[in-house]
């Protein structure tokens, strides 16, 4: 099978791979696609650490091709999209209902060291695959992993009905965080510095979004609820946030460092929240509400996995280079249903 290979910091090779083998509780996954993920982009970038030699990719659908003798759940044939977020159940922070903190990630992160989907085919345990809707496209079905890291944080925002709240940066998390928000009646404004970006949101999203060029946002008034998809910028955050107002830091830059002005988060009373992983329980429900959503309105373009190298490109991934799309897929094996 091909696969999409991460060897150093810059961009990564396609290499020849035998398909893999599978254990009695496991699933062969045939992908149909895989989204490339802010993760993928840092991790090429040198900006996230990942094992060399390692498939990339975690944002994956396809169709079961085979399964081992123990599972139960599915059976080949039956379209699935993949949780990537292991955990063990065993550990001190799975026992307290923590699964997504889990203590023994170390080796279980796919597409970071574990190999991932950026393949012909990919290994999931069973309790690690969800039956897509039949209403729900391999297209839509992509962004449902991104749709559950987006659950995870807004449940940690806690937003009142009437809450103003700011979304910072217009990649696709930053998106699907508006669309989302937009859907339950939130007044959202979604705050972007690249300008094809705010282009493509401004044409992507629904219209009750209101979308800024971040010079225009910062004269917009102060919003009850900010998250930053960035990841770098939480510390001028807390001073734009409204008394009471809360701040959560989305993005994940593993330099990002951020000063934080203690005697103003007091006195104003702000939180600052950092939600980490979803939990399986967003996943779930992920899955239900592709069903619903337009998820795949943000999916600008699909390339077959061999044009990995122009797909990246289209994500700013050379020095000084803008952004092209919103959301791109890498199909392989027989691509995308319509």
């Amino acid at each position: 099978m091909k696969a999409v290979v991460f060897e150093d910091v810059g961009l990564p090779g396609i290499h020849d791979r035998a398909v893999p083998s599978f254990g009695a509780d496991e699933v062969l996954v045939r992908v149909a696609a895989t989204g490339i993920c802010g993760t993928d982009r840092a991790i090429l970038l040198g900006e996230f650490p990942a094992r060399r030699g390692v498939v990339l990719g975690h944002e994956a659908v396809g169709a079961v091709a085979a399964v081992g003798s123990g599972v139960g759940s599915v059976a080949p044939g039956d379209r699935v999209v993949v949780n990537p977020t292991y955990h063990c159940d065993r550990c001190a922070p799975c026992r307290r209902g923590l699964p997504a903190h889990c203590g023994q990630k170390a080796g279980r992160e796919v597409g970071v060291d574990r190999d991932g989907t950026m393949a012909d085919f990919a290994v999931v345990p069973e309790r690690f695959v969800h039956r897509l809707p039949a209403s729900v496209s391999y297209r839509r079905g992509a962004l449902v992993e991104p749709l559950a890291c987006v659950l995870n944080n807004l449940a940690a925002a806690r937003p009142r009905w009437d809450d103003r709240v700011l979304v910072v940066g217009a990649g696709p998390i930053g998106a699907l965080c508006a669309l989302v928000l937009a859907r339950r009646g939130a007044g959202v404004t979604l705050a972007e510095r690249d300008p094809g970006r705010v282009d493509l949101a401004r044409r992507l999203l629904p219209r009750t979004v209101r979308v800024l060029a971040a010079e225009e946002a910062a004269g917009a008034g102060r919003p009850d609820v900010v998250i930053d998809t960035t990841g770098s910028l939480p510390g001028d955050l807390l001073g734009a946030v409204a008394p009471g107002g809360t701040v959560v830091v989305m993005g994940e830059k593993e330099a990002g460092v951020a000063t934080v002005p203690l005697r103003a988060l007091v006195t104003r009373g702000i939180r600052l929240v950092g939600a980490g992983p979803y939990r399986p329980a967003d996943f779930a429900l992920a899955v239900d509400l592709a069903r619903e959503l337009p998820l795949d309105d943000l999916v600008t373009h699909v390339l077959p996995l061999e044009r990995y190298a122009e797909a990246l490109a289209m994500l700013a991934l050379a020095p000084a280079a803008g952004y092209r799309a919103m959301k791109v897929l890498l199909a392989t094996g027989e691509g995308l249903d319509p």
